[in-house]
């Protein structure tokens, strides 16, 4: 069994564990299916907005995408919740990831 057939079979068994839909999200980024991955990181970031990981993905999936602004919208909102989790790893990464599409002009 591959690593998308465990993943999807793990999900049945826990559809809320948004640490399984991230995996599953890469996985999907990894076979270039991306749309798939894309409503992966949307679900977590409606069901689990605080899962503050999703954040740096999706913009970085928007940005391959060419989709400036939702990459910007998503570094911004990562950041905000990193802010309020006290978690500074993450805003630092984000905060990088921003300064680098923002100074793209």
């Amino acid at each position: 069994m591959d690593r998308l057939q465990q993943l999807l079979g793990l999900l049945k068994e826990s559809p809320q564990d948004s640490f399984l839909l991230f995996a599953l999200a890469k996985e999907y980024e990894k076979r270039n299916e991306l749309k798939k991955a894309l409503d992966h990181y949307r679900e977590i970031v409606e069901k689990d907005p605080d899962y503050v990981g999703v954040y740096y993905h999706l913009g970085k999936l928007y940005e391959r995408q060419q989709q400036r602004a939702e990459a910007l919208a998503a570094y911004e909102e990562g950041m905000n919740k990193s802010r309020q989790q006290g978690d500074q790893h993450s805003l630092a990464e984000l905060s990088a990831a921003h300064m680098q599409l923002a100074g793209e002009d």
